[in-house]
């Protein structure tokens, strides 16, 4: 069975991104008749020669009467060697939430660059999410090769410039690429217009690159979403007491018989049942979402952390955090506002706001305030501990959001340093 790799683009406006994503569809044959057909049809009314690719992946009528992506666009296609889930994101600075949120499943980001504009505002800022998310593979495709005559030192230029900005980022290994999304040049297949060049085409990239580690080769935590406990008819109808905890399991993986600890209670019981559905389970894995049965009458209630007892993460009310901030109203020292750590929701203030990252020097600069689509480093006080892990190990239990407490909107993603604990 092929595996499985999560895409996002990312780059700025006009570089392409719609574009490739087309050309990675059709050449690939992912596309249906029909749908290809609709695409010829509009293309045609609006008197181009050729098919707009644009259009298979731009689905709001904004973005197809404006050019541009607006909103995260997921689309699926598959070769002989491996299946893909890929966000096409918007470059526009106003969307770079969406950004964000294409980026935080990835296991690669593909970011465009226009051969022609080299490194932008926008490219560095993608590049920031991309190590703030800590996106495993960084491939660089530089578009438009056939606008610079196919330029060998071009294509050059432009790959050393990202993969500088990208390792000054924390981003190891950036793959370079020159591909002509219009023309599908290295697209799918390699082109003879770039003879220079000897690596392989981005799709062929695509399909060699090393997934994501596995959430469920990590330590076991369940958050806990609900808890299950039939009432009337359903209750007497089974003529037994049944008290479940469902929730997603975020990593990891639990058997029956485990011993698991109950955050931030502390409490430690052992799990007596695992049930999917009508169907009970010996073992449930990352990304399932169950529900446990565990062995004593133990306070649990939406919210708490179900984890491996020998692996319990340590609570924590102090946090420093790398957060991309999402909001029109800056953020400043003093702000109360929620921090949603997985099902939790708690009170909390911003006791300090400790630099914002400069994407020119591409390192954090005294700062006293965060505006619309910085990022930069917080330190938060939580009302109640939480037991928030390191992002740089946990992708799960090191994010968070902050969130607004008067109308509960997003106002910046965040990813945790090691915790510090709480006092005993």
């Amino acid at each position: 069975m092929p595996t499985l790799l999560r895409l996002a683009t990312a780059g700025s406006v006009d570089d392409g991104k719609s574009t490739l994503v087309g050309r990675l569809l059709h050449d690939s044959k992912s596309v249906l008749a029909d749908q290809l057909d609709a695409v010829e049809r509009v293309s045609r009314a609006r008197g181009l020669e050729g098919a707009d690719l644009a259009l298979l992946t731009d689905g709001l009528r904004a973005e197809r009467e404006q050019g541009i992506t607006i909103d995260v666009a997921y689309r699926y296609f598959a070769t002989a060697k491996r299946s893909f889930v890929l966000a096409d994101c918007p470059g526009h600075v106003q969307y770079t939430r969406n950004t964000v949120t294409g980026s935080s499943t990835a296991d690669a980001l593909v970011l465009l660059v226009d051969a022609r504009k080299g490194v932008l505002e926008q490219t560095r800022r993608h590049l920031a999410v991309a190590g703030l998310m800590r996106v495993p593979h960084v491939v660089i495709a530089v578009n438009k090769i056939d606008l610079v005559e196919h330029s060998e030192e071009v294509f050059a230029t432009v790959a050393a410039d990202v993969r500088r900005i990208a390792t000054a980022l924390g981003i190891p290994d950036a793959h370079a690429v020159p591909v002509s999304a219009l023309h599908g040049d290295n697209v799918v297949e390699r082109s003879a217009s770039t003879p220079w060049y000897d690596g392989p085409s981005l799709l062929e990239l695509l399909e060699t690159l090393e997934p994501a580690a596995d959430p469920a080769a990590e330590h076991f935590r369940l958050p806990v979403q609900a808890v299950i406990r039939p009432q009337g008819a359903a209750r007497s109808a089974e003529h037994v007491e049944y008290r479940g905890y469902a929730g997603p399991v975020a990593s990891g993986a639990v058997r029956v018989g485990d011993e698991v600890v109950v955050q931030p209670a502390g409490t430690r019981t052992r799990v007596v049942g695992i049930d999917l559905g009508e169907r009970s389970l010996e073992v449930a894995v990352a990304p399932q979402s169950v529900t446990l049965r565990l062995a004593d009458d133990v306070d649990v209630s939406r919210g708490d952390v179900v984890v491996a007892a020998d692996a319990v993460p340590l609570l924590t009310q102090d946090v420093e955090a790398l957060v991309c901030w999402l909001a029109d109203t800056p953020l400043h020292p003093g702000a109360r506002l929620l921090v949603k750590h997985g099902a939790r929701t708690v009170l909390a203030v911003v006791r300090s706001v400790d630099g914002r990252l400069d994407l020119d020097a591409l390192e954090l600069s005294a700062a006293d305030s965060l505006s619309l689509n910085d990022i930069g480093r917080v330190t938060v006080r939580l009302a109640s501990a939480l037991p928030v892990e390191e992002y740089a190990r946990s992708r799960s239990g090191g994010s968070f959001l902050l969130v607004d407490p008067d109308d509960g909107r997003t106002l910046a993603a965040a990813m945790a340093d090691a915790p510090a604990p709480v006092p005993t």
